[in-house]
């Protein structure tokens, strides 16, 4: 979901993090693997399907990662991180980047002491009920009782909702969304409210979705992206351009499919050939070699083929591109130049 918004915690894990080492590129490339902090289960998101495998939108951000720095995206040990535990996993060492539908925030950037890689999902809060409630509007829910994610940014603008529209609430605190998603179905709670995916990526799981209803309002902004430590900014170079190579290659038509033809000879556009290593060195600017970006691609594929897959409208997800379009589609997503 989101970060922490009780101070006393951030501050901690804000001098945590100046203690962490700032090679985290070194020990990666020597320990062989990429240590990814995750959720601890979000359909379509990050989790681990029947065969013990991660699979999901943020976990195909870490394999992309791995791809570009050690050529292999199964070199992942994904670590499940809660909303209380993430962000001390992420300062003292324990994970090198954190993939988990984490909110940029003020002081999460500044006082936590974190550097946001970039947005990979532009998001928002919403409501979810059961359609038995009778309720069409989340202003209709004065007295209901909310099931909410402690150590979230959910909780803040919770508390601001009902108080600027005068009504009151309950709140039914858990820790991870499958403790939320219990005690909703079990009538713990009247409402669940987290952001608007997280939603969708709840009530795909329910036998009966339909019984369900996602509410109208949307009452914040949450820009979700990868974290990584501050003062590394070398790391912090590494996963922002390859979140951005995964952008740019579906504005560039470059896909799974296509990437290594494309790889194999400088083509008629030279973005496509920085891109891809076969005009300039920008690899090496970043400590890796021209293949990196090739590589990432091929791992899940472009950004829009992993949204597809993972979080599309044609999965149990069903989550429509809106904001997170190309800006060329009117959506918000698209990557600097490379050059």
């Amino acid at each position: 979901m989101k970060k922490t918004v009780f101070f006393g915690a951030v501050t901690v894990a804000g001098l945590a993090a100046g203690l962490a080492s700032a090679a985290t590129l070194d020990d990666v490339k020597a320990r062989g693997t990429l240590n990814c902090g995750v959720t601890t289960g979000l359909a379509g998101f990050a989790a681990p399907n029947a065969e013990g495998v991660w699979e999901g939108f943020d976990v195909d951000l870490c394999r992309a990662v791995a791809a570009a720095v050690l050529g292999d995206p199964m070199a992942v040990n994904f670590v499940p991180t809660t909303g209380q535990t993430r962000f001390t996993a992420l300062a003292s060492g324990e994970i090198d980047m954190l993939s988990r539908v984490t909110t940029w925030t003020y002081s999460r950037d500044t006082d936590l002491s974190f550097e946001f890689a970039g947005v990979n999902y532009y998001d928002g809060q919403g409501f979810m009920v059961p359609r038995a409630l009778g309720v069409s509007s989340a202003k209709e829910l004065d007295g209901a009782t909310v099931c909410i994610q402690t150590g979230t940014t959910t909780e803040l603008n919770l508390a601001d909702f009902f108080r600027n529209n005068n009504i009151s609430y309950e709140p039914v605190p858990v820790e991870t969304n499958a403790e939320g998603q219990q005690q909703y179905l079990a009538g713990a709670c009247d409402v669940y409210t987290t952001d608007a995916s997280g939603l969708a990526a709840t009530r795909g799981t329910f036998e009966n979705p339909a019984d369900h209803v996602v509410l109208p309002e949307i009452i914040s902004k949450e820009p979700l992206g990868p974290v990584v430590r501050h003062g590394d900014n070398e790391w912090g170079d590494i996963v922002r351009w390859t979140l951005n190579a995964l952008v740019a290659a579906e504005e560039l038509g470059v896909t799974s499919e296509n990437v290594a033809e494309l790889a194999a000879a400088p083509t008629d556009n030279p973005e496509i050939n920085r891109l891809l290593g076969t005009e300039s060195e920008l690899g090496a600017m970043m400590g890796l070699d021209a293949d990196w970006a090739v590589r990432a691609i091929s791992a899940a594929g472009n950004y829009g083929e992993m949204f597809e897959t993972n979080i599309g409208e044609s999965t149990p997800i069903g989550l429509a591109r809106g904001l997170n379009a190309q800006w060329t589609e009117g959506g918000l997503q698209y990557s600097p130049p490379f050059r």
